[in-house]
């Protein structure tokens, strides 16, 4: 396998048969696809990180604001810079389960969250949507969320296409201290 820390490769050996691909190691990502911190079932006290969230500070929890009913807070294993969710403080698993109050609230945070990335970062457009149960993809189906990832003229580049590698360039904790800043108030 060839490795590289500088801009010459180096061959590895006895990793197997060397095949041409450069390797992005990224052993963060191991703590998602092994399911760390999440929960263990579908009631709150079974380890539900959106019922735990909301008791941590704004820092500690990447929460950017919260408003009576929902809270808005940065997705741990973003998609791209700025990936957040707008999520109900009340642990329910299905839109439909919303009362009216949590619904406009939800609405709202979700307006404010494209007026501050498009102020912050210059987002061009957005993906915005909920996956409702497991088999459609939801990552933690018993509390809801809904995700407002932002997008930005050619953000589909090589890394992801032929790299299956997102590259952030920024810390969560700076995207979460530029998000609460460009936020709209009231």
């Amino acid at each position: 396998m060839l490795i590289s820390m500088t801009s010459e490769p180096v061959l590895q050996q006895g990793v197997g048969e060397p095949d041409g691909f450069r390797r992005l190691w990224t052993p963060h990502r191991m703590a998602y696809i092994q399911g760390e911190n999440k929960p263990t079932g579908p009631a709150p006290d079974d380890g539900c990180p959106f019922c735990t969230i909301p008791s941590l500070s704004d820092e500690d929890g990447l929460i950017i604001t919260r408003g009576a009913h929902v809270f808005a807070v940065l997705n741990l294993y973003p998609y791209n810079g700025g990936h957040l969710m707008v999520v109900p403080y009340r642990h329910v698993a299905d839109y439909t389960e919303l009362t009216d109050e949590e619904t406009v609230e939800l609405a709202k945070l979700t307006k404010q969250a494209m007026t501050a990335l498009r102020a912050a970062s210059g987002a061009h457009g957005f993906n915005i949507g909920m996956n409702q149960g497991g088999a459609a993809g939801a990552g933690i189906a018993a509390h809801l969320h809904q995700h407002v990832v932002p997008r930005w003229g050619g953000d589909t580049n090589f890394m992801p296409v032929v790299g299956h590698t997102k590259v952030l360039p920024q810390l969560l904790a700076d995207t979460r201290k530029m998000l609460a800043e460009a936020w709209p108030q009231d």
